[in-house]
């Protein structure tokens, strides 16, 4: 049953549908800051690094500032507002284009690691969108509220790879140096959309701070909405990080590698103006449970060959695996809190998906290295195996649709 407080404020779906059309254009900018970090990462890394074991580092570092953003993030907003934290996210995307293109001036692949850490303070706050869409609206609404935002990354899908294509050898030698100087320009005219949001400060005080975190977090449903977002995202961003270094590895061209990540990321995106309403008939665990197998697919596809058809199938099976394996455990963590909680909750949700993914992050270099791309592509069944079974066998995956309807 979906939390709820006595205190709650009255929902207005004409202004959350309206925050939801400034939230999926935000949506589409701050995804495109993320693809060309995405797709430029690895590559700058193995012109910069000074082995190739740490060419995914800079990735790496985003993650990780990403998994450390989130409580700052979810601090900013309980105490003085969405608009506030948003704010804060899109300053530092500003910052993330101009040091990145500084640090490929200099040849500094320290200064590189930085920047991309500082741009994950934007993700951070950028994974915040899909939460405030759902801030006013109706229950029947939220499913629908958070889906439709994501599927802003659509545009961000088309805006990012083309803006590294367009401006990539634009001021050579420095090769993606224009990139990320337009990135930060765009940093800014995200600013100025989310600057047209309108999210009523919720002012919580110590009577009414809600229930401790540690009682929320052992809430059945919480833990099924956490292990499937967080396997589903740690698993697309353990191969994509890798994805475009191993098929420049295997012979393919920039344009090969940016040409798949642009398709990974419209099907990361795409079925966003569907899920919603696929989670309203079906339930959220079992569009999760979903998302793993298609995830699995993609492993499958990534052992059976290294064609460019190989990467580029294999790049839209995860992407449309992490769509649903991340939208649905992020509607199933809507219905854990009271509107008192959702700072907490929500940011410690995200901590715990982008702390994993980290690690996956820090791994995948690594093991691109030394083992080769067939042994990360085999590193995807244990933990969606996993993840499916705890499905399975939870009650929450059973009373799921009886949940979603009440």
């Amino acid at each position: 049953m979906t939390a709820t407080s006595a205190n709650e404020a009255p929902y207005d779906d004409v202004v959350a549908r309206k925050n939801v059309l400034l939230l999926s254009g935000a949506q589409a900018l701050a995804g495109a800051n993320s693809a060309v970090i995405m797709t430029t990462g690895a590559i700058v890394g193995s012109i910069l690094a000074p082995r190739l074991d740490l060419a995914t580092l800079p990735v790496s570092f985003y993650v990780v500032g990403t998994a450390l953003g989130t409580l700052p993030a979810g601090m900013i907003a309980r105490k003085w507002g969405r608009n506030a934290a948003f704010t804060a996210g899109t300053a530092c995307g500003v910052i993330v284009g101009l040091l990145a293109a500084l640090a490929i001036y200099l040849g500094s692949f320290a200064l590189f690691c930085l920047a991309t850490f500082i741009g994950g303070f934007y993700q951070a706050v950028g994974q915040t969108f899909r939460f405030a869409a759902a801030d006013q609206a109706s229950p029947d609404f939220r499913p629908k509220a958070v889906s439709w935002v994501m599927a802003g990354g659509v545009f961000a899908a088309i805006l990012g790879p083309q803006l590294v294509n367009i401006t990539m050898e634009l001021w050579a030698p420095y090769l993606f140096m224009a990139s990320f100087f337009v990135q930060a320009l765009v940093s800014l005219v995200c600013m100025a959309l989310l600057s047209q949001v309108r999210i009523p400060h919720v002012h919580i005080d110590v009577a009414h701070r809600g229930r401790p975190l540690v009682e929320i977090i052992r809430q059945p449903r919480f833990i099924i909405a956490v292990f499937g977002a967080t396997t589903a995202y740690a698993l697309m961003n353990m191969l994509m990080t890798s994805a475009p270094l191993a098929m420049k590895l295997c012979g393919l061209s920039l344009s090969d590698a940016t040409w798949g990540i642009q398709w990974h990321i419209v099907a990361m995106f795409l079925p966003s103006f569907w899920t919603g309403d696929l989670i309203r008939k079906f339930g959220a665990a079992r569009i999760v449970a979903t998302g793993l197998m298609l995830i699995a697919l993609a492993g499958l596809v990534g052992l059976s060959g290294v064609t460019n058809w190989h990467f580029w199938i294999g790049l839209v099976l995860l992407g449309l695996g992490w769509n649903f394996g991340f939208v649905g455990g992020s509607a199933m963590v809507l219905e854990t809190h009271r509107p008192e909680e959702r700072s907490r909750v929500q940011s410690f949700n995200d901590f715990l998906i982008f702390g994993t993914m980290a690690i996956a992050s820090f791994s995948s270099g690594q093991i691109l290295a030394n083992w080769g791309w067939d042994y990360l592509n085999w590193i995807v069944f244990p933990p969606v195996a996993l993840t499916l079974i705890l499905i399975a066998f939870s009650r929450s995956g059973s009373s799921d649709k009886a949940a979603m309807k009440a």
